[in-house]
């Protein structure tokens, strides 16, 4: 599986205000591990292969999590690593702490709620310092690295003080563990407390958030987005193409069809509008929604690199297409005026 010679080269960035310089799209991983999980995930073998890919193509930043595939995401993107002798010192690798690591097939998708009531996941889960802890063992563990690059909590944990968490991802850090921490699904405040009691500590504060972002889900643009951008934090957001939905093939499948009962997810006549005029805009310059869709996101100031999903060859080219799609300010005008607000998430 090998890519056609990209007629765009990729570009590389700086993660928000520091030195680490990661290309303009991150892999996500969530799709690499056990269908038995999803039925979207790829096995194994074509994993490791659309990893391979993504990195001949110049793309250096991975995405995972503990809790995707019960640690099986994280196991083939270590397998990865190793079986092409991916360049340590040039890989950017993030993994996500949080969600328990079930066992068999278990999906994670359960109401905090059952979480709590299940003796059996007691400390498993959460941002306590035992779980943190706990958590990056495993994860290195399954990458089978020495360290990890990029730490980020994966969601915000209620039961546990703030003070708590960020005093142990700093340790982390002190330790060699990790390298920088990020966060993901927070709001604005909550990063600028969390980071407040960092400073005021001396300790390591969050240089990134992956937060849901794309045409059709914009509610990040009141508040995170401008705080992030003033305050030197990487925006990377997931779903760039809202699952598919912004391809232009008006895609239902299993993920899809799982976001329904989402109510930030929920599909509106604004959204039929706007995948329409996406699709307008492409056929114009000659090019696919996707691209559009992506270079829209490329063109906010505030967005560092879009995590994306590489399911096969073509998507690879979408992605690396966009990087020479130039929208004009009239073009993004045209992308965003039928957005209508929809629930936070």
């Amino acid at each position: 599986m090998t890519p056609n010679t990209p007629t765009t080269q990729m570009q590389y960035v700086r993660l928000g205000a520091t030195g680490l310089r990661v290309s303009r799209f991150c892999v996500g991983c969530m799709t690499y591990g056990n269908s038995e999980w999803n039925g979207w995930c790829k096995n194994e073998d074509e994993s490791l292969a659309l990893i391979k890919m993504a990195y001949d193509a110049g793309l250096n930043f991975f995405d995972t999590a503990e809790s995707y595939s019960n640690g099986q995401s994280e196991l083939i993107l270590g397998k990865a690593i190793k079986k092409y002798n991916l360049d340590r010192s040039r890989i950017v690798v993030a993994t996500k702490v949080f969600f328990p690591v079930l066992p068999g097939n278990t999906p994670f998708f359960m109401t905090m709620e059952d979480r709590m009531r299940n003796s059996s996941l007691v400390n498993t889960f959460g941002l306590s310092r035992k779980h943190i802890f706990d958590s990056v063992e495993g994860s290195l563990q399954r990458l089978g690295l020495d360290y990890i690059d990029l730490y980020q909590v994966h969601r915000v944990d209620q039961n546990t003080p703030l003070e708590e968490t960020m005093e142990a991802l700093n340790d982390l850090i002190r330790m060699g563990k990790i390298r920088y921490i990020g966060t993901s699904n927070m709001r604005a405040w909550e990063i600028q407390k969390a980071n407040n009691i960092a400073e005021r500590r001396g300790w390591a504060k969050f240089v990134s958030v992956q937060n849901l972002y794309n045409l059709l889900y914009r509610e990040d643009e009141r508040e995170v987005n401008p705080y992030s951008l003033d305050a030197g934090i990487g925006l990377i957001p997931y779903s760039p193409l809202s699952r598919g939905k912004l391809t232009g093939q008006h895609r239902t499948t299993v993920r899809t069809e799982a976001a329904t009962s989402v109510p930030f997810m929920t599909f509106t006549d604004a959204d039929t509008m706007i995948i329409q005029r996406v699709a307008e805009v492409a056929e114009k310059k000659g090019v696919r929604p996707a691209q559009v869709a992506l270079a829209w996101l490329l063109a906010k100031p505030c967005v560092t690199s879009p995590i994306v999903g590489i399911g096969n060859e073509a998507h690879l080219q979408d992605i690396i297409g966009s990087l020479s799609v130039n929208l004009t300010a009239d073009e993004v005008t045209y992308l965003e005026e039928a957005y209508i607000p929809k629930p936070l998430m």
